[in-house]
């Protein structure tokens, strides 16, 4: 018994890679367009956070 063999007896089984591959590609496009246009100065925050300046 092979795993192939499985996934030939599911019928649309050919449609699954294609929607994870677009699920996939509109996440990285989201998340790339908002960290192009998100506000610089919160995002120098975000990045100053783990160590604030004003503590030694």
């Amino acid at each position: 018994m092979k795993f192939k063999h499985y996934l030939e007896t599911i019928t649309g089984v050919g449609i699954y890679p294609l929607t994870s591959l677009l699920i996939f590609f509109l996440f990285f496009a989201v998340i790339t367009t908002w960290a192009l246009k998100a506000d610089k100065l919160y995002i120098n925050s975000m990045k100053q956070l783990p160590f604030p300046e004003d503590e030694n």
